[in-house]
């Protein structure tokens, strides 16, 4: 029998891929193999396939990483991975003794730049704010640092692929208004976000579960200085620095500032609105080039032909945005302005009724109405099956001679029919005389009980001065009207009625 290929190992029934504990075999086993008879140029090459190792992409990717087995501030143990953030890895965790769900960011300490202690100071900072989540902790533990915060729900991107890739005009604009409000509040706590996109926005979870929330501040920026009371410089010649695809067209150039995250939310409600952007899918040899054509791309394209098809107020948000000045500060008022005019010029309801929540509630619907044909046509078959076997029971009590035998057991379940009927009628009997005589005696004690009242006019009045106001008014009014009909005799009224032509 042949020894195995190099490298693999012979299981009996046929060659595997997996590599052989001993890859590197002895001078003579390599002069063996090569006695083997010349193989075909197909399994030649899935053989080699088989021995490549795995770039350290391709590793990352399809080896799925185990979980930190580490116990964070002492209560909490991590459950699975659910993302990355800019930087870090993001794991669910549950508490040890209440068991509430939280999420955890994990890094490693021994990173050169270490990014997530100055993630957590702005947390801290913006600690607060409305669609800011609360961080419970942070520290270094072991070989990590952690930051435990709260727990959201889906992001935004997540939410656009379970809605078709598009939303409505309506959850566009509702969208819209809460997250220039996140914005707006971080730009008052003189900091830029500059990684602007649908990943970085997530809706909350049980009470919370209509609101917007901001994340990931790895990238955030502080543009102005309290202390010295400046703002940062505009340069140029700049790296880009966020996501490419949402990143404004000065943002591939020059320095950030708030114009260029305000820019981003507007690329953001057009991609909300059309599912994807012109810039889109373009494809270059490198990185730098790819990153070049965008930015090509969005400094050639007129607002114009970018905002074709939509309201005029888009093109006014992304016009105002780029000719906004480096230095000055936004007028947020009037960008909320705009989309609350739209809003309330297609007559809409600002109830949170997002197209999510719609699509859900319809789908449970239709789930329920499935349910309820299943269970209504058990019910069918069910009685379908009962209504079968009585003729069946009935068909075999028929003599073949055509008359039918009559048993004991059916002489006997319709007499008891018989006497439950009788039972039953003699019962309602007794109820309806029952019920007569109870409303007789309840009568005749009416009556008693007003033989018993003393008469009207001898009833003791009231001494108080409204009931004595009362009677003094109620003798005035009998004396005018007795004058009147002395002076005024009444007179038969006429009707009202037209009496029919003759």
């Amino acid at each position: 029998m042949a020894e195995p290929e190099k490298g693999h190992v012979n299981d009996g029934r046929r060659w595997q891929g997996r590599p052989d504990p001993n890859p590197n075999p002895p001078r003579t086993r390599i002069r063996r193999e090569q006695s083997h008879p010349p193989q075909s140029h197909q399994h030649r090459e899935k053989s080699q396939r088989c021995l490549r190792r795995p770039m350290k992409s391709e590793r990352s990717s399809n080896v799925p990483q185990p979980l930190p087995d580490i116990i964070v501030a002492g209560k909490y143990r991590l459950l699975n991975r659910i993302g990355n953030g800019s930087f870090g890895e993001l794991y669910r965790a549950e508490g040890l003794k209440y068991g509430e769900q939280v999420a955890i960011k994990l890094e490693r300490a021994s990173v050169k730049y270490p990014m997530l202690p100055r993630e957590a100071k702005i947390y801290g900072i913006l600690r607060g704010g409305v669609g800011i989540p609360h961080v419970r902790h942070y520290a270094t533990e072991g070989v990590h640092n952690v930051m435990v915060m709260d727990l959201l729900g889906p992001t935004l991107e997540d939410l656009l692929n379970c809605c078709s890739r598009t939303f409505s005009m309506k959850t566009t604009l509702m969208l819209a208004d809460q997250i220039l409000t996140r914005v707006e509040y971080l730009h008052r706590k003189c900091f830029i976000h500059r990684d602007i996109k649908p990943e970085n926005f997530l809706m909350g979870l049980g009470r919370h579960r209509t609101q917007v929330f901001m994340i990931d501040f790895g990238l955030a920026k502080k543009f102005y200085s309290l202390r010295s009371q400046q703002h940062i410089g505009y340069t140029e010649n700049r790296d880009l620095v966020g996501t490419a695809r949402y990143a404004s067209a000065r943002a591939h150039y020059a320095e950030q500032g708030r114009r260029d995250d305000l820019e981003s939310v507007g690329y953001l409600l057009l991609y909300f609105q059309r599912g994807r952007l012109p810039w889109q899918g373009i494809r270059a040899q490198s990185q730098v080039q790819k990153y070049e054509r965008i930015a090509e791309s969005k400094a050639n394209l007129p607002l114009q032909t970018l905002c074709s098809g939509m309201p005029i107020e888009f093109y006014l948000y992304l016009k105002y945005c780029r000719n906004l000045p480096f230095y000055q500060k936004p007028d947020y008022v009037y960008l909320h302005q705009l989309f609350k005019v739209l809003f309330r010029n297609q007559m809409m309801l600002y109830d949170f009724q997002y197209d999510w929540v719609t699509l859900q509630r319809e789908s449970k619907a239709l789930c329920d109405k499935q349910k309820d044909e299943k269970v209504r046509e058990k019910q069918t078959n069910g009685d379908r099956d009962r209504t079968r076997h009585g003729d069946q029971q009935r068909d075999s009590n028929v003599h073949r001679n055509g008359y039918r035998t009559e048993n004991k057991d059916g002489e006997q379940a319709r007499s008891s029919n018989r006497n439950q009927n009788t039972n039953r009628d003699n019962g309602l009997e007794q109820t309806v005389k029952s019920n007569k005589n109870r409303d007789r005696n309840k009568e005749r004690g009416k009556g008693r009980h007003e033989e018993d009242k003393p008469p009207k006019k001898e009833r003791r009045a009231c001494s108080c001065s409204y009931h004595r106001h009362k009677k003094h008014h109620r003798g005035r009014q009998l004396e005018l009207q007795a004058e009147r009909r002395r002076h005024h005799p009444e007179q038969p009224e006429e009707s009202h009625r037209v009496p029919p032509c003759l």
